[in-house]
């Protein structure tokens, strides 16, 4: 079945440390990441995928979600199936952090969370139960395979 088309916006702010941020997000990766993401209910996607800093990653958190952090994604979400709409803003910082701290990749962590913004925009939710957390990891798990990265939700493997 061929992916739908997606109407794509990247925007990065101006902030120190941009240029990996944008080395690690080329247009043609995000825009496929964006369209496996996106399901079989849906014809077609316009998403404006932001880059931002810690101080507007905090205020956006703030202000719509009423929690005073930066957060790795937010998800706003316009319009639903058949024509998703939506805004994903990243925080440069955050995602950069805890790439680092996940010992992955900075492109396969922005992917990961990609494609987590674009199953929120689809009304997937994980803090509504759960069963709806286990449901909306493994379909991130199942895409992310078909995209070539590893499973972000597996544990490591205990020493013996």
């Amino acid at each position: 079945m061929p992916l739908p088309p997606l109407s794509l916006s990247l925007q990065i702010a101006r902030f120190d440390g941009a240029d990996a941020h944008r080395a690690a997000l080329p247009r043609h990766h995000v825009a496929r990441w964006l369209r496996h993401a996106l399901g079989d209910n849906v014809q077609a996607a316009e998403i404006t995928v932001r880059v931002v800093d810690a101080d507007e990653g905090r205020a956006l958190n703030r202000d719509y979600r009423h929690k005073d952090y930066a957060t790795n994604v937010l998800t706003f979400d316009y319009s639903g199936a058949p024509v998703v709409a939506a805004d994903l803003v990243l925080c440069a910082p955050v995602v950069a952090r805890e790439a680092a701290e996940l010992r992955k990749p900075l492109a396969a962590h922005y992917a990961h969370l990609l494609v987590h913004g674009a199953l929120h925009a689809q009304g997937w939710d994980h803090e509504t139960s759960e069963q709806d957390a286990v449901a909306m990891e493994a379909r991130e798990s199942a895409i992310l395979a078909t995209l070539g990265f590893a499973d972000p939700y597996a544990r490591p493997a205990r020493k013996r």
